[in-house]
């Protein structure tokens, strides 16, 4: 009762044939269903809203009756951050050499 088995749903499938135990379901049949189906949807729809009471309309306080917040926090400075950044010629080539990559080449 596999794959190869011809006469059951699953040997129908893998095959992609039909049959008594895999039988096609018409276009026009579905599209019927689908519409009654959305039509039961609306109407079901319409009276759950003619059903809910109506909510009050609630008043939203002033600006100037919010709460302020509270001001950011400052974050660490890394010492990178706070010290003055050395001139052209004395940071180095910035090419990822470490001294023995260096000597190395030599």
């Amino acid at each position: 009762m596999g794959k190869g088995d011809k006469k059951t749903g699953k040997g129908k499938r893998f095959k992609g044939t039909y049959g008594k135990t895999r039988q096609r379901t018409s276009k026009k049949k579905n599209a019927e269903t689908l519409a009654n189906l959305v039509k039961k949807a609306a109407a079901e729809k319409k009276k759950a809203k003619a059903a809910a009471p109506k909510k009050e309309a609630t008043k939203k306080p002033a600006a100037s009756d919010t709460k302020k917040k509270a001001p950011a926090k400052k974050t660490a400075t890394s010492a990178s951050a706070s010290q003055p950044q050395k001139p052209a010629g004395e940071r180095g080539k910035a090419t990822g050499d470490t001294p023995k990559k260096a000597a190395a080449k030599k």
